[in-house]
């Protein structure tokens, strides 16, 4: 405990009331009421007292320089007080950043213009921190949508100037080994259609093939319409003679039985007359 001041009492007087009255600092002092038989001194502030007070006073002060630190920032194109309030760490949020400016930016805080100042610090970062309200989560979130609005737009505008990818992603052909079968010619024969700007997919390739050789590069048509007039339908895609030199690809083999040669002239063909092998589901 504090040690009480020291004083002297005269023994003919006597204290007839007194009044405690209670400082900014936290300091309860003794005042005294001067009676008809004499006055007395009252305690002197102790040195806690004395630090109490010095210490309230400083932080009165940091207040104050807190409050009178602020920022002016200038609104650019597509900001949102949500926005701003988040990339400044304003605590209260767009809504505490509205009230400070509400004379700049007017009666709607959803219209701000390129070139407004407003004044970020000078009083929500006194206020203790808050989470944003509901009307803070749906302003983000309307300004999120529109982000991607905007994105979904331009990207779309691009696809729409560049056009659909002409095929499948493929290695080019001549740096990537292939596996002698069903899969790797249809692989191969994919990274020569890119390098040609000719559409397909794995999957029409396939399903194609499937339905026109089962997947025998050697099969071979002897009994159609083709076959009559002396030009039988071959390989895995059952291509006739004249068709396959029509649409043959550059770089692939002049035999028509040759899987990728095959495969990449009757694509071509499709691509011809149908837009693509994906659109072909029977006899072409």
């Amino acid at each position: 405990m504090p040690e009480n001041g020291k004083h002297r009492r005269f023994r003919t007087s006597s204290l007839t009331r007194g009044i405690i009255a209670v400082t900014t600092g936290g300091a309860a002092l003794a005042l005294p009421v001067i009676g008809a038989t004499g006055a007395f001194a009252a305690p002197a502030p102790t040195a806690a007292v004395e630090k109490a007070a010095t210490s309230t006073a400083a932080s009165g002060k940091g207040i104050a320089a807190q409050k009178s630190e602020s920022t002016s920032y200038s609104v650019i194109l597509g900001d949102t007080l949500a926005k701003i309030a988040r990339e400044h760490s304003v605590n209260g949020g767009w809504k505490a950043l509205y009230e400070d400016n509400q004379k700049a930016v007017g009666g709607n805080p959803d219209l701000i213009h390129p070139g407004l100042k407003l004044t970020i610090g000078a009083k929500a970062d006194s206020k203790p921190e808050k989470a944003e309200s509901k009307a803070s989560t749906t302003s983000d979130r309307a300004e999120k949508g529109a982000d991607r609005a905007d994105r979904s737009e331009r990207t779309n505008t691009s696809l729409a100037a560049e056009g659909a990818p002409a095929a499948e992603a493929a290695p080019a052909a001549e740096s990537v080994s292939y596996t002698n079968d069903l899969d790797g010619w249809i692989k191969e024969s994919l990274a020569v259609m890119a390098e040609h700007g000719i559409p397909g997919t794995y999957e029409g390739i396939h399903r194609n093939i499937i339905r026109e050789s089962a997947g025998d590069p050697q099969a071979i048509n002897n009994w159609d319409i083709n076959a009559i007039n002396g030009v039988p339908s071959k390989g895995l895609l059952q291509v006739i003679d004249p068709t396959f030199q029509a649409y043959h690809v550059p770089g692939t083999s002049m035999d028509s039985y040759d899987p990728v040669a095959n495969i990449t002239a009757a694509c071509n063909y499709a691509a011809d007359k149908y837009g693509s092998i994906d659109n072909v589901f029977g006899a072409y």
